[in-house]
């Protein structure tokens, strides 16, 4: 069987979500500086939603919680799955890139969504 989850740190889902803000931190950084207080704070602030609501919901006492905090981590997947979209029709991103991020964001909804069927 698989291993006991005993911290959010266990979850394959917030390793996940922490590797999609490594991934957009490196990317932002060479956003332009103009952008530093727009797009590029706007991308981070989302991407570190995602394992932040898992990781507080998993401490929350209650299922009804843990799935509130889990359905904002699903908004926050939008959100920067809009970002994205949006660097790279402003010509901040390689087209490869977009869909390896979408393909990662993707994922990790479908992660989030799965544990929401079985809470």
């Amino acid at each position: 069987m698989g291993r006991k989850i005993k911290t959010y740190r266990d979850l394959d889902i917030w390793n996940a979500g922490i590797g999609l803000v490594k991934g957009i931190y490196k990317l932002t950084e060479k956003f332009p500086k103009q952008e530093t207080y727009g797009l590029t704070s706007q991308m981070r602030r989302s991407a570190v939603s995602i394992p932040s609501n898992i990781a507080e919901g998993f401490r929350r006492y209650h299922n009804k919680e843990y799935k509130q905090f889990l359905y904002i981590s699903l908004g926050s997947c939008a959100e920067l799955e809009t970002q994205i979209t949006i660097a790279k029709k402003l010509q901040y991103m390689q087209e490869d890139k977009e869909t390896v991020l979408l393909e990662k964001s993707d994922h990790i909804c479908r992660m989030i969504s799965n544990l929401l069927k079985k809470l």
